[in-house]
């Protein structure tokens, strides 16, 4: 960890405020198996560790699959996601790795092909807070929680 103290102690009001959109989204109606599979997806886009972690771990308990986990890097060549999810890791790959031209009209049309307009905007909402923790993860490196599952040594 590069601070004295973990992040929310440091900075409780951010924190709160972070945790506020976390609240909004998981009553938004979005699937929350979803949202597991953008966090993770946006969190291995961006190099987090602690948040790649926690939210497999997340996923794993709300039973998703290992498999589907292992392969969301490659959702594009694996059958193993719906059309909806598809929809939304491409989504979420562009939000992510958003260039200088930003995201073109086609994507969004396939996005909402499959999304409402109130869900493409908490979807949006959603991959940009996954970013915002990778961006604390990755600038601050909070430590890794034990894994429960490991017997010590």
């Amino acid at each position: 960890m590069r601070t004295s103290k973990p992040h929310p102690e440091l900075a409780p009001k951010g924190y709160q405020g972070f945790l506020q959109v976390v609240r909004h989204l998981q009553g938004s109606g979005l699937d929350h198996g979803l949202l597991h599979l953008i966090e993770v997806r946006a969190s291995q886009l961006n190099g987090c560790a602690f948040c790649m972690d926690m939210h497999a771990t997340a996923a794993l308990e709300a039973g998703e699959s290992q498999r589907r986990l292992t392969l969301v890097a490659a959702w594009r060549e694996v059958p193993l996601f719906t059309p909806r999810e598809r929809a939304a890791l491409a989504w979420t790959e562009a939000l992510t790795e958003l260039g200088r031209h930003g995201v073109d009209d086609a994507l969004y049309a396939a996005t909402r092909a499959h999304f409402s307009e109130q869900e493409v905007v908490d979807l949006t909402y959603a991959i940009a807070l996954i970013n915002a923790w990778n961006r604390l993860g990755v600038g601050l490196q909070p430590d890794l929680p034990p894994d429960k599952t490991e017997v010590p040594a």
